[in-house]
């Protein structure tokens, strides 16, 4: 069992702005790594803000976003509004900056969506139509279609749904787990309401 110093809980402290307690439980779990800790803090976090999920959330800020590209006017923007539990958080700076950046991703991945459950039932079956007739005409095996609709349908969601969405700063982490990773970190249950992205050439 590694040695857990103040100096490497402060340390972690520092990158994940967990509490101590929390810093050192996640060092005793990992034996002392830095990594290994900061990846059981966010394990955690994420499994923790499930227990969050259906409070009301009636507070929150609408926040903008123009993509500029050196002198040249901007030619695509978003807006999306966040919302939380109490004016407390929707004030601060943590939660402010969570909206800055889920509106600079919407800018640039084009969602459709906040969840899958928003998209409508006749595309949702035009996309199952799709895959299955280029399963056919790749020759696959009948026994195997219905697992690769599957499976094209959910690349569909993850294409196209916010929340399912890899976060274009960091593809290993969705849009999902980054609100929860917030969630967890303020103590309070975050919802995308609703957005919208404008483009001048689409």
């Amino acid at each position: 069992m590694a040695t857990i110093t103040p100096s490497i809980v402060k340390q972690l402290r520092d990158l994940t702005g967990a509490g101590m307690l929390d810093c050192k439980k996640a060092l005793e779990a990992s034996n002392g790594d830095l990594e290994e800790a900061v990846v059981w803090l966010r394990e955690q976090g994420i499994a923790k803000a499930g227990k969050r999920a259906g409070r009301a959330t009636a507070n929150g800020v609408v926040e903008a976003y123009l993509h500029r590209t050196g002198d040249y006017p901007p030619q695509t923007g978003s807006m999306i509004e966040l919302n939380c539990e109490s004016d407390f958080v929707a004030k601060g700076d943590e939660f402010r900056s969570l909206a800055r950046e889920l509106a600079m991703h919407i800018a640039a991945a084009a969602p459709r969506w906040v969840v899958r459950e928003e998209v409508p039932a006749e595309l949702v079956r035009q996309e199952r139509e799709v895959a299955l007739e280029q399963a056919r005409n790749e020759g696959r095996p009948e026994a195997a279609w219905e697992k690769i609709v599957e499976g094209r349908l959910a690349n569909f969601y993850k294409e196209s749904v916010l929340l399912e969405q890899a976060w274009v700063r960091e593809p290993k982490t969705t849009i999902e787990n980054l609100i929860k990773e917030h969630i967890s970190k303020l103590q309070e249950n975050i919802t995308v309401r609703r957005f919208a992205r404008f483009a001048i050439k689409e």
